[in-house]
């Protein structure tokens, strides 16, 4: 990992996480809302992502206490829109003119991270989340217990996949499950933009507290890139 703010050669992708970094909120925790468990549910969340990272049994129980329905996930694409990052939109837009490929890895629910993702303009197949399965009536049935997104170290194994197509790889995250790609990646950045994590900002070599995306930009561009950006769009890198 490089250990100054100065990129010298450009990134060839950039990784986003979803929950509380592309958007504000954990889906999960929204998903619990207004079925009298999210006190709990949010705790756990808060647990895994402050403290112990995810595992397949903290996994299965948050979602055992919401018992989404299908249509509730598929709103959540919608949701997760609504609470997105401030400038993300934009600034994913001018990531992908400087031909950058854009990933978002998750460990949130496939069917609303790709419909967020829609909505973002980033490609399905860019798309890494966990699939999730509901009856004939529309009633959650299970999640894919084998998907490495539910294990402690699932982002390091998407990553690695990730780091064969692409020299330079840039990750964006706001918790402990995204510190396990941190040794991985050219440059790893957290983001405390939604949550303010204690452990996991201790650990971040580059630590975001602002909510906008903008103050990304200098830590994802090399020097000429940011001039071009600067000349040419000039609302996203006015002073935060």
């Amino acid at each position: 990992m490089q250990n100054n703010s100065i990129l010298n050669d450009p990134m060839d992708a950039i990784v986003f996480d979803c929950d509380g970094t592309l958007s504000h909120i954990e889906g999960i925790d929204e998903l619990a809302k207004n079925k009298s468990v999210v006190e709990i549910v949010s705790k756990l969340t808060e647990e895994a992502m402050g403290k112990v990272g995810i595992n397949p049994e903290l996994y299965q129980k948050r979602l055992a206490l919401v018992n989404p329905t299908r249509e509730e996930v598929q709103q959540l694409g919608i949701t997760y829109f609504q609470h997105r990052a401030p400038d993300s939109a934009e600034v994913i837009t001018v990531l992908q003119a400087l031909g950058k490929a854009i990933y978002v890895v998750s460990a949130g629910l496939k069917p609303a991270v790709a419909r967020f993702g829609e909505l973002l303009k980033i490609p399905e197949r860019h798309i890494f989340a966990v699939n999730i399965y509901f009856d004939e009536a529309g009633n959650y049935h299970h999640f894919d217990g084998d998907s490495p997104l539910v294990q402690p170290d699932g982002k390091r194994i998407i990553v690695s996949t990730l780091q064969k197509k692409h020299k330079n790889l840039l990750y964006v995250g706001d918790g402990m499950n995204d510190y396990a790609v941190y040794d991985l990646v050219t440059r790893f950045i957290g983001y405390g933009g939604a949550f303010y994590r204690e452990q996991f900002a201790k650990r971040s070599e580059f630590y975001i507290t602002r909510p906008t995306f903008k103050a990304l930009l200098p830590l994802c561009l090399t020097p000429d890139e940011f001039n071009l950006v600067c000349k040419n769009n000039t609302a996203l890198t006015d002073p935060i």
